[in-house]
């Protein structure tokens, strides 16, 4: 057996006895598999299980193993039927079957019952049966290919399983079964898997080239692990190339941060000590510190890019156990101690790599301001009143980006109250139609189209006891060096000629203010956007339609007034309210769409103009008991004033064009 030693599986043996709670949990995890006659599919009708999503609400399915034909919304009980359901119901199958495999094969090693290693052993059968049958199929755009399913990375995940579940039970099987299932079905998909593996920068490559480094441990041979580890694309390489200098994964989404990290470590438990092994190399301890300095006042990740909801929450542990056993430091084992005063359920990767956890441990969620420019992501953070300001300023990640240069997201009091929505399954309409776009963020769109690529730049940044301050940009009339990673074209270079985006944020112990510049030489519509968690309390002007396109046309009761100089807006939230100070020459739009998930609604606020020039200035105020009453905007030679009122009270702001110059504060006796 390739997983564990014969010592470490004498360990292991020994410690069920003491917790046979792990035991209970496993049987629970694969009760469909367990409870059912063994259903496999024999033709190649399974597709994706980012398909099995209701299409109004952008919810997950139920799914029924007694129901392959009739698929339910958790939300509102509409059954859908036919494809995509259908197909995406057998993907689902697929990997219940093929956890099955590894998990009920460790069952069988850990407590010697015969019904685990017969179900094993059928499963792997039936699988090797009509495996080399499975016709090629696909269509998922961008996605390589699959046989058993619909894209290679399905077919990888898949094949991992069914090789560590034929590593658990090999010794107990005959002559000939081993030959049938190496030759059917794991070698087959090795085969598979290395002429579908694309050359590029990709989480997709890293599992299956993870997938094809396991099979090469497990039929031991060397060319599968040359190939997954040193050639082009492989894992050395995607290590080597596909990280920013502080550790976070090219993609820019934190989910697939961790997917990645999660098929590296899965080929480091076999590699562990063997000469394939990347372990002590720099890059792993970088992929796991890194994003915990991202976590938000409410112990989550941001969900920038592509993170369907749910995926935002801490729960790595089959990652920081692992990481805890090998590393030893003491950050891992606060992140599996907040995981487990969550969750307390046992599980598996701490019975396999139990490590005592020490007394005293560093606080998780982080208490300083964060700039990190390479991966271009600031945050600022006042720990007492858990309040934390993400702004992205990350390059185009690929695939899995979203189009919002210098998009923002705010917490207030632990709670969000200016989010990144994410996504959905990417086969709910809602995906591309409407959570991916420039439109649906913070940050500003132009005719209702998606940015184009870009590479935005820091003219300056100011960290201070006083204050902090970013002065960031995006110029359109750049174009960015070709992404060594495949993506979809789903942006208007011609609407975006020659656009330059400039904002600068200023973070003061009460009050957040917000400066965005946008150069619009060939005047077109330029939409600045917000969307808050609440119900906008004072929104004005007549009923009209926001957008005839695009992904905002959903937009329910939109109001236009215009703004002239300065006006306040005022929501209500989860936390005491919250008031904004808007200043600009444009139209103040406000209306309803849709949350993340889509069963409640958002409050919008657009300012939209169509001058070649525009400013527009947001002050976030969070001093509920001596509030702003006024603010004041004096636009001069070479910057601008601004100047707020709370009562007889000033601050006045003075801000220079200049890139290098901190803005001058003058105060009269006001906490800033």
């Amino acid at each position: 057996m390739k997983q564990f030693t014969t010592q470490q599986l004498i360990l292991l043996r020994q410690r069920i006895a003491q917790q046979p709670e792990i035991v209970a949990q496993l049987i629970a995890e694969n009760t469909v598999v367990l409870n059912n006659p063994v259903k496999v599919p024999e033709t190649a009708r399974a597709t994706w299980n980012l398909y099995y999503f209701c299409p109004d609400h952008a919810v997950r399915l139920k799914w029924d193993r007694h129901a392959p034909t009739s698929h339910c919304c958790p939300v509102d009980g509409q059954s859908f039927n036919g494809e995509p359901y259908d197909g995406a119901w057998w993907r689902e199958l697929n990997g219940l079957n093929a956890k099955a495999c590894h998990q009920l094969g460790l069952l069988w090693q850990l407590t010697g019952e015969q019904g685990y290693l017969d179900k094993v052993s059928e499963l792997l059968m039936r699988y090797a049966e009509y495996y080399p049958g499975y016709e090629i199929h696909g269509g998922i755009p961008y996605n390589g290919p699959g046989k058993m399913n619909a894209q290679t990375l399905c077919e990888a995940n898949c094949m991992l399983d069914f090789t560590l579940g034929y590593d658990c039970i090999a010794e107990a099987l005959s002559a000939q079964q081993r030959e049938y299932i190496t030759t059917r079905l794991l070698r087959e998909g090795a085969q598979f898997l290395m002429a579908h593996r694309t050359a590029q920068l990709h989480n997709h490559e890293v599992k299956i080239g993870c997938a094809i480094g396991i099979l090469g441990f497990v039929l031991e041979d060397e060319a599968l692990l040359e190939f997954a580890v040193n050639q082009p694309y492989g894992l050395r390489y995607q290590l080597e190339h596909g990280l920013f200098e502080e550790g976070l994964w090219f993609e820019g989404s934190i989910h697939y941060h961790f997917y990645a990290l999660q098929g590296f470590l899965a080929f480091e438990k076999l590699a562990m000590g063997s000469r394939w092994s990347l372990l002590d190399e720099p890059f792993y301890k970088k992929m796991l510190s890194f994003p915990l300095a991202l976590l938000m006042p409410d112990g989550t990740f941001p969900r920038i890019n592509d993170c369907i909801y749910g995926q935002e929450k801490l729960d790595h542990s089959h990652l920081y156990e692992f990481a805890w056993y090998y590393y030893q430091d003491e950050l891992y084992a606060a992140v599996l101690k907040a995981i487990g005063q969550q969750n307390p359920e046992p599980h598996f990767d701490a019975f396999v790599y139990a490590s005592p956890l020490p007394e005293e441990l560093p606080e998780l969620i982080p208490d300083t301001h964060l700039h990190a420019p390479h991966c271009g992501l600031t945050i600022w953070r006042n720990t007492q009143k858990k309040r934390a300001l993400l702004i992205k300023h990350t390059p185009f990640g690929g695939e899995h980006d979203h189009y919002d240069r210098l998009n923002i997201l705010l917490f207030n009091g632990g709670k969000e109250i200016l989010p990144d929505l994410g996504t959905t399954g990417y086969g709910a309409p809602m995906h591309y139609a409407y959570y991916k776009n420039s439109a649906t963020h913070n940050t500003i769109t132009v005719n209702q189209t998606n940015q184009p690529p870009a590479i935005p730049v820091v003219h300056h940044y100011h960290e201070s006891d006083a204050f902090c301050w970013l002065d960031t940009g995006v110029d359109w009339r750049h174009v960015p060096p070709e992404l060594d990673s495949h993506t979809r074209v789903q942006w208007d270079n011609e609407a975006w000629r020659d656009v330059r985006f400039r904002r600068r944020l200023l973070w003061l112990d009460n009050a957040i203010v917000d400066i965005s510049n946008v150069q619009n030489p060939h005047n077109q519509q330029v939409d600045w956007t917000l969307h808050l968690q609440g119900k906008a309390l004072d929104s004005e002007g007549e009923c009209a339609k926001f957008s005839s396109q695009g992904p905002l046309v959903m937009m329910k009761d939109a109001r236009c007034v215009p703004l002239t100089n300065s006006q306040p807006r005022h929501f209500a939230t989860t936390h005491h309210g919250q008031a904004l100070w808007l200043y600009g020459h444009a139209e103040l739009w406000q209306g309803n769409a849709p949350d993340n998930p889509a069963v409640q609604d958002l409050s919008y606020l657009v300012l939209r103009s169509k001058e070649k020039t525009s400013q527009f200035i947001c002050v976030w105020d969070f001093d509920h008991q001596q509030p702003i009453t006024d603010m004041q905007v004096t636009p001069g030679s070479n910057g601008v004033t601004i100047q707020l009122k709370r009562g007889e009270k000033t601050l006045a702001i003075d801000l220079c064009e200049e890139y290098a110059v901190l803005p001058q504060l003058k105060t009269s006796h006001i906490p800033l």
